[in-house]
């Protein structure tokens, strides 16, 4: 890390070659170019779920394990936010693309979305503050810059495939890029009073999180 790059940005740095893959993934690029398979699409919205429930469990951990209370605050309410106006939402996106509120509540973990939750929960658990931040970090970061770049590429007409549009737009978003800003913050504040074990350790949750966003684009299946 150099004397002027920031903790998360030595992070990013670091897991850029994995940050590309995924932005190279054929499922991300089937979001934005329209070739995603509507099944595999369906699959991994109805596997997100999931995550989703598991994510607000890590997010009260943080609560749980915050250094001061408005860091406590910060992420109580984005415990709420998930448990209430992001799974509604999510359940009403589902329904758009024909996955029922009964499919969603029988839905089984995959082994990649188990792996996932399980290395986040574990961590939240087993180690520091610090490390479940670190933990954290490539899920907001991560959605927020393919959201960012995905809108892009699409362009400000869209291209006519209204679910797809709508979850691009939810992830380029400027509410969802402060999300990803505040957990950066957060981070570099936390390695500030950390010592190079504890750093070492953020970096190993950062890069294993990173490893694992990746492998979650496979949860859809083959791409049409």
């Amino acid at each position: 890390m150099s004397a002027h790059e920031t903790f998360s940005a030595s992070l990013r740095s670091e897991a850029d070659a994995i940050w590309a893959q995924q932005h190279a993934h054929p499922f991300v690029r089937g979001i934005g170019d329209g070739t995603v398979d509507p099944q595999a699409f369906a699959r991994y919205v109805r596997q997100d779920y999931l995550f989703l429930v598991d994510y607000a469990r890590l997010l009260a951990l943080g609560a749980a394990r915050a250094p001061d209370v408005t860091t406590m605050r910060r992420f109580a309410d984005l415990t709420q936010a998930i448990l209430g106006e992001e799974m509604e939402l999510h359940r009403a996106f589902a329904a758009e693309i024909g996955v029922s509120a009964e499919e969603l509540a029988a839905e089984r973990p995959d082994p990649l979305t188990r792996a996932y939750t399980d290395f986040l929960l574990r961590t939240a658990t087993l180690g520091d503050v610090a490390e479940l931040a670190a933990a954290l970090l490539p899920c907001m970061w991560g959605y927020a810059e393919i959201g960012r770049r995905l809108a892009a590429s699409v362009g400000a007409d869209g291209t006519g495939r209204a679910h797809l549009d709508r979850w691009i737009a939810t992830y380029a978003d400027p509410g969802f890029a402060e999300l990803g800003a505040w957990c950066r913050d957060l981070v570099d504040r936390l390695a500030q009073d950390a010592g190079p074990a504890a750093r070492e350790r953020m970096v190993a949750a950062f890069l294993e999180s990173s490893r694992l966003e990746l492998a979650f684009w496979d949860v859809g299946g083959m791409m049409r």
